[in-house]
């Protein structure tokens, strides 16, 4: 009886064992990562039926960004979620290695942006300037800025482009304090 005993005691070890065995190699075994976008990669969400959203999108890969597209039914929600005050809301909304980018922002804006790294939650150009990335009509640029903005919807002027884009030439007499 003691060797019937001891052999299913054994058997149920070996049992207990195997099952431990194939449990703890299924939770080392290597699981395939969520993927997180490449650095510089662009993520951008807009309406699927905007033309100029995609204009845009070809203006960031020409530039040399990876871009990631998601059409989106509801853009005011993601804008929302993502920080952009109302009042610097254009079409389509993106994010890049932790900032927002809103609207028609030119690629060389962006790469300043990661450039300076500026403590701030990023971006827009609001509305839909002609001339601007992706809203191209011939040869006109009307006046437009990009906005660097930040969490509470405070912003600053970051670039600005078209006819008002450089400020007027100080005359010497302006440029040179007067002589004591």
């Amino acid at each position: 009886m003691k060797k019937k005993s001891l052999s299913n005691w054994f058997w149920l070890g070996s049992v207990v064992l195997t099952i431990g065995a194939v449990l703890a190699a299924q939770e080392l075994r290597p699981r395939p990562a969520v993927a997180a976008p490449a650095p510089d990669t662009v993520v951008v969400y807009k309406s699927p039926t905007c033309g100029c959203c995609s204009k845009w999108i070809d203006h960031l890969k020409q530039a040399g960004f990876t871009v990631e597209s998601h059409d989106e039914a509801e853009m005011s929600l993601v804008k929302t979620k993502l920080g952009v005050p109302e009042a610097l809301a254009s079409c389509h909304t993106a994010t890049v290695n932790g900032y927002v980018i809103e609207g028609h922002v030119p690629a060389e804006d962006i790469r300043q942006l990661l450039a300076k790294r500026p403590n701030a939650t990023g971006l827009a150009v609001p509305g839909m300037p002609i001339g601007s990335p992706g809203m191209e009509v011939g040869d006109r640029v009307d006046a437009y800025q990009t906005l660097l903005f930040d969490a509470q919807g405070q912003s600053s002027v970051f670039n600005q482009y078209g006819a008002s884009a450089a400020p007027p030439a100080a005359s010497a007499e302006q440029a040179v304090p007067p002589a004591s």
